[in-house]
């Protein structure tokens, strides 16, 4: 199974953007389904349901920095490389769908305020593009980890 599959199914499954997207590359990242969700957790609904960078983007950033970050100081070469490795996930991103930023990724669609998320139901599920925007997330992680081996 692809992590695109994945990714979607686990939105359909009732995981947020971010949690989706990261627990999809769990194969990969070595993490187990408990931190992986943990992690992600406040990432849903772009960051915290504040509506900013979508959760699957925050979710693809998670994985790049597992797969191919630093856990030691780096010069600043190296954070550089990292930076516009992210940057140009995100433009990808934001070709294929628009933006990167969950309220605009959202633009269109009704959608309530405030701190309770909406309840999952099969018209929530047919008016969002989020379970595509979480494919389309693992899907230039995938292409990007195809390029670029992880060592």
């Amino acid at each position: 199974m692809t992590h695109r599959i994945l990714a979607e199914q686990n939105f359909e499954n009732g995981y947020n953007c971010a949690q989706a997207v990261l627990l999809a590359f769990s194969d990969l990242t070595g993490l187990d389904e408990k931190t992986a969700l943990s992690i992600s957790s406040s990432f849903g609904g772009g960051m915290g349901r504040l509506r900013e960078v979508c959760g699957a983007v925050s979710g693809m950033f998670m994985v790049a920095g597992l797969l191919y970050g630093s856990n030691t100081t780096v010069s600043q070469e190296e954070k550089a490389a990292h930076y516009e490795r992210l940057q140009a996930f995100a433009a990808q991103f934001r070709e294929k769908n628009g933006s990167y930023l969950c309220r605009e990724l959202l633009a269109g669609v009704q959608t309530t305020i405030g701190t309770v998320p909406e309840a999952r139901t099969a018209e929530y599920y047919k008016k969002r593009p989020c379970k595509l925007l979480c494919g389309d997330a693992a899907e230039i992680l995938d292409r990007y980890i195809t390029e670029n081996p992880i060592k």
